[in-house]
């Protein structure tokens, strides 16, 4: 098949045409808000990010990562923050541009693959702020790792993860309240499923997921320079999942505090 990014490109332009909450771009009395000084921003699902995580970014340089929707980067733009929305679904950044249009602000936007930070220079951000995202890719360390190459020297990463222990159930049964043990992880949707099973998902415009382990999603910060300095967890949305697994999402903020212990050759 065909690089699976490529398919998560195709499904989220899809997803931009379903009201997907990630997808619907932010409101006037959200700008608004953000203008005096109070951010309605979120990370996993629901909560609201702490204020403290994001108040000194006005006049900060950002990179929202994975981030598009017209969301998070118009407000930290409405903020007074330098923001740069990188995403790799054409139909999300458009999103942005129209928000930011119709608020009359200013966003940088990057077509592109969070995989390869490249293009971004040594240290030149002061925050990223990375949705729920990871579990797009399959190798989140290597993000972790490029992501501090592109921070300042106390920078931070602001990052949400799903709870690996979600993709053991069948999801489509937990849509109609059966909760199912289906999968063991390490999930990937490129190994776990059946050839049928994967046609049929990339046919019905879902994306390709991969749960990682707690050791890389959380263990993975500190090995690639990190230091978690705040953490709390979110409800899914899907109420039998939610009974079962009250972690459903990790929303963490981490500071670069050293460089990596392992190098990217690459």
């Amino acid at each position: 098949m065909e690089k699976y990014t490529t398919y998560n490109a195709e499904a989220w332009d899809y997803e931009t045409t379903r009201g997907n909450i990630w997808t619907d771009g932010c409101t006037p009395q959200q700008v608004e808000q953000a203008k005096k000084g109070f951010l309605d921003m979120i990370l996993s699902p629901f909560k609201q990010v702490p204020h403290s995580w994001i108040a000194d970014t006005k006049g900060k340089e950002v990179l929202c990562l994975a981030c598009g929707g017209g969301q998070q980067g118009v407000l930290l733009a409405a903020y007074g923050a330098h923001v740069t929305v990188f995403d790799l679904s054409e139909k999300q950044l458009a999103q942005d541009a129209t928000i930011a249009k119709r608020e009359g602000l200013t966003v940088a936007l990057e077509q592109g693959d969070m995989c390869d930070l490249s293009r971004f220079s040594d240290k030149r951000f002061d925050l990223i702020y990375n949705p729920t995202s990871t579990c797009f890719i399959d190798d989140v360390q290597s993000v972790y790792r490029q992501c501090n190459r592109i921070l300042k020297d106390g920078g931070s990463l602001l990052t949400s993860a799903i709870n690996p222990a979600l993709y053991i159930f069948d999801g489509k049964a937990a849509l109609k309240n059966h909760m199912k043990v289906k999968y063991t992880i390490p999930f990937s949707h490129l190994k776990s499923l059946s050839e049928k099973e994967l046609a049929k998902r990339l046919k019905e415009h879902d994306t390709i997921e991969f749960s990682h382990t707690i050791n890389d999603l959380v263990g993975g910060l500190c090995m690639q320079g990190f230091s978690i300095t705040d953490l709390y967890t979110d409800r899914s949305g899907c109420m039998v999942m939610d009974s079962y697994v009250y972690d459903c999402f990790l929303a963490i903020h981490a500071i670069k505090s050293r460089e990596p212990l392992v190098r990217d050759n690459s």
